[in-house]
């Protein structure tokens, strides 16, 4: 038998080619083949077994390899229809709700985004911290939820402030750094944006080196600097010694 593992990679594969609907049918396929295992195990054991239990999460996995692919295109009713089956399961998992509240976000819902990131944090209040997340993630990710909320309304020192709390307690969480650096530059401050992209890089190349934190980057090179062709140039070189073989060098725009 193929493992579940090569079957997500062979789904998977084509969209680095340049293929992304030929991944979008294979993840497709992939979950039709999970659901039909699902039913073999489930009308031959009960609920609650642990091989009946792993092809539950392979399916999660799945769904919500699909749900990245559609955000990433900004497919949000797709997602919004996926997440909303996932919660029917587990209607208290805070990082599917925080999905949900940036989806109803996406499609104007701003009243149903606020109530999902509500009971993200009220779950949080009740200490309810799951299996998934650690009390540091589950508080960053209702910082973060904040800090969106506070974008919306173009309020950046309050979504600043969100972030930052995130960063000190975890100086690592590259979505708070990337966020933070943002609302700096549309507070027009790229030199303080920019150190903060450039130190996160400096200092978690590890966690921090993707393409989109240095899209944004070399943005507000572009913005700051005249001679931003060579600034560019030598964050080139330095992303070709450490970046793994598979990141694209393209995102410097040089």
């Amino acid at each position: 038998m193929v493992p579940f593992a090569l079957r997500w990679l062979h789904a998977e594969i084509p969209v680095k080619l340049g293929k992304r609907q030929e991944t979008i049918d294979r993840l497709y396929l992939l979950l039709d083949f999970v659901r039909t295992k699902l039913k073999e195990k489930g009308s031959s054991m009960l609920n609650g077994s642990v091989c009946f239990d792993a092809w539950k999460k392979r399916e999660d996995f799945v769904i919500n390899s699909i749900i990245g692919h559609h955000v990433s295109h900004k497919e949000f009713t797709i997602c919004f229809k996926l997440i909303k089956d996932l919660l029917t399961r587990d209607s208290t998992d805070p990082v599917l709700l925080s999905k949900l509240g940036y989806i109803q976000m996406q499609l104007g819902d701003l009243e149903g985004s606020k109530t999902s990131f509500s009971k993200v944090e009220s779950l949080m209040k009740e200490e309810n911290f799951g299996s998934l997340l650690s009390e540091t993630e589950y508080r960053n990710l209702v910082n973060r939820n904040k800090a969106l909320m506070y974008l919306v309304g173009k309020d950046y020192v309050s979504a600043v402030r969100e972030y930052e709390e995130c960063i000190e307690r975890d100086g690592s969480d590259v979505v708070a750094l990337n966020n933070k650096a943002l609302c700096l530059m549309y507070l027009r401050d790229l030199s303080d944006s920019i150190k903060v992209l450039e130190s996160a890089l400096e200092r978690v190349p590890t966690v921090a080196l993707n393409e989109t934190l240095v899209v944004n980057l070399c943005s507000m090179y572009e913005l700051a600097y005249v001679n931003h062709s060579d600034i560019k140039r030598t964050l080139s070189n330095w992303i070709a010694r450490v970046a793994p073989d598979d990141f694209d060098t393209s995102c410097t725009r040089i």
